[in-house]
């Protein structure tokens, strides 16, 4: 076993580290109060190149594994940007997976090159207000007419969907009551998204302003048959298999958000005197500290672990959850630690570790609970009867 990084994945992690020092604290404090996308940010990262990190060379990506895309993603969190920078760029990481895996060879001509540049934006359309997890009892229909579908329903938590071109949409083309399997029937499509036919109302929430969260209505959407990815009706098999990189790319970033906030907060114990005295010196400070350090450093490694087999092309779906579980849970108790070592100050926003702890809790909900990991992990890697 070689825990080293390779000089190349090193090297991704510095020149993701420069970009990012043009972007600082209140640059992303700015944002956090205004709201407004952070275009220049993506614009960077799509200048240089790294939105496609982990897509395919033949399309303008530089088709590395999703260790090293981790590796990008963790670093840009951990560079003060947090969720809000990870988010800006996430779906076009990663999110067009499914094309490259089922679209056809004209789709990926046509798609993915716009996404690597940068010159388009993409939401995902999965979640449903009334379904939530469970993703195979979507009301949304797309109806085929001809040469197209027409779409009718709603999705929520649609992040990016304010300035995004394009929607990555799953519908239903089958009732789940003419299916023998209730996963049969559900198809995916990579289409514009038409404002004429889509209503998209912003959710106001409690962290990550300058990357929006929607509610769509579709009403009367028309998708051209060519918009179609891979066969009508196995579109919930297509999404299956971009679920676990993107638990992990999701790791990764918790990390990073936890080890800025930990940073803050190791620097504030070295300056702060109370009682004549750095407050670093108390054990009551002292030890929480290093455990939030103890408990990063075990979930960065098993998130390491679960990129490493997926790029094996290995089985990988507990490493996975257990991956997006850890680091979930150690980001947020580093950021909830970094906001008590500050003490009242803490609570103000020029310290910035108020904002660490709202977008923490982002990893621990999306895209799915703690409760629901834990019961995978139960049934998958213990053998546990399933309890849903």
């Amino acid at each position: 076993m070689n825990f080293s990084e390779t000089q190349d994945q090193t090297a991704i992690r510095v020149a993701v580290q420069d970009i990012c020092q043009s972007f600082d604290d209140e640059y992303w404090l700015n944002k956090d109060r205004e709201g407004g996308f952070p275009m220049d940010f993506y614009r960077a990262m799509a200048s240089a190149g790294w939105l496609g990190i982990a897509m395919p060379q033949e399309y303008g990506g530089a088709g590395l594994g999703i260790l090293e895309a981790c590796i990008m993603m963790e670093a840009v969190s951990a560079s003060g940007a947090g969720m809000s920078g990870a988010s800006s760029i996430h779906m076009n990481v990663f999110g067009l997976h499914p094309v490259v895996v089922y679209g056809t060879p004209e789709q990926k001509r046509c798609w993915l090159p716009p996404i690597i540049k940068g010159e388009v934006q993409a939401c995902f359309g999965v979640t449903e207000p009334n379904t939530g997890l469970n993703t195979l009892k979507l009301k949304t229909f797309a109806s085929r007419q001809g040469d197209h579908y027409v779409v009718k329903g709603q999705k929520i938590w649609i992040s990016t969907a304010q300035i995004a071109h394009k929607i990555l949409l799953l519908a239903r083309t089958t009732k789940i009551e003419d299916v023998k399997n209730p996963k049969h029937g559900l198809s995916l499509f990579y289409t514009d998204l038409n404002r004429d036919k889509v209503q998209v109302r912003e959710i106001e929430k409690m962290g990550r302003k300058a990357v929006d969260s929607n509610e769509l209505f579709i009403d009367g959407l028309e998708i051209p048959k060519e918009d179609l990815i891979g066969e009508e009706g196995r579109g919930f098999e297509y999404i299956l298999h971009g679920l676990n990189p993107e638990r992990v790319l999701l790791a990764a970033e918790a990390v990073g958000l936890g080890t800025v906030a930990l940073q803050r907060a190791t620097r504030y114990a070295n300056e702060r005197v109370v009682f004549d005295r750095l407050i670093g010196m108390n054990q009551g400070v002292q030890h929480p500290l290093a455990q939030r350090w103890v408990e990063l450093q075990a979930a960065r490694l098993m998130y390491q672990r679960a990129a490493w087999l997926y790029d094996q092309g290995l089985p990988c779906g507990p490493e996975s959850n257990a991956a997006k579980y850890l680091c979930a849970e150690a980001g947020f108790s580093a950021c909830e630690t970094a906001v008590l070592t500050h003490g009242g100050f803490g609570y103000a926003k020029e310290y910035h570790v108020e904002r660490y702890l709202r977008e923490a809790m982002l990893p621990r909900i999306a895209p799915i609970s703690p409760q629901l990991i834990l019961c995978n992990i139960a049934e998958k890697a213990l053998g546990l009867p399933k309890s849903y």
